[in-house]
């Protein structure tokens, strides 16, 4: 079942980069929604609208260190993830941590719901230096209104 699972992943990734909304349709759950980085939420109608008339774009959707736990019919998918793409004309990027939570439907796997969370990479410090705040520019489609 994990490779089954994470096979959904790399089409979804295809998909994203595809620009292809039908397939992402498929891949999803009629009710999914995605939770941004900020705690919005976008519903799968919006984000398709916006990937059907072109005002998101992505050009690279790539993940890692992904981890998959099956509960019965139900599943958890995590990865470190970066994406690059155009949202409104603005180039943006992101480095994320994503949670894809999948139930099984008449048999399918199916994702319900996304969650994602800015990741900052650790810095090693010098002893007795203090940290400063992550800085980077967050404009990706997830986190800019969709309305």
């Amino acid at each position: 079942m994990e490779e089954e699972l994470l096979k959904l992943e790399a089409e979804f990734a295809e998909a994203i980069i595809k620009n292809d909304a039908g397939a992402i349709e498929r891949l999803v759950a009629h009710e999914w929604i995605i939770i941004n980085a900020d705690g919005g939420i976008t519903d799968k109608e919006r984000f398709l609208e916006v990937i059907n008339s072109g005002t998101l774009t992505h050009e690279m959707m790539e993940s890692d260190k992904m981890r998959v736990r099956v509960y019965g019919d139900s599943a958890v998918v995590t990865a470190l993830t970066r994406t690059k793409g155009k949202f409104m004309g603005q180039e943006f990027s992101t480095h994320e941590r994503a949670t894809d939570f999948f139930v099984r439907l008449n048999g399918q796997w199916r994702c319900a719901l996304t969650q994602l969370t800015r990741f900052t990479e650790t810095v090693k410090r010098r002893a007795g230096s203090r940290a400063l705040p992550g800085l980077g520019k967050f404009c990706g489609p997830f986190r800019a209104p969709l309305q």
